[in-house]
């Protein structure tokens, strides 16, 4: 999830509040997090990016492999 905020903040050049998100102090790094408390910041940190989405009323962009970035898939 988080690559897809980087990706969405690399086209549009906007930052992607994420306050809910960072306020858990959960992120992929912590492993001693249990189960529940990743998700539950995987699924607020989806929901801060589609709120975002909404509110810049952002076109629908076709996706097609033939576009895609290789930094996109060099990230992790």
């Amino acid at each position: 999830m988080m690559h897809i905020k980087t990706y969405l903040e690399n086209i549009t050049s906007e930052e992607i509040p994420a306050e809910r998100y960072t306020s858990l102090g959960t992120t992929t790094s912590h492993l001693h997090k249990d189960k529940k408390a990743h998700k539950d910041a995987l699924l607020t940190l989806g929901d801060e990016i589609v709120i975002h989405i909404h509110r810049q009323s952002m076109p629908v962009v076709n996706y097609s492999s033939v576009t895609a970035s290789a930094n996109v898939a060099a990230l992790h």
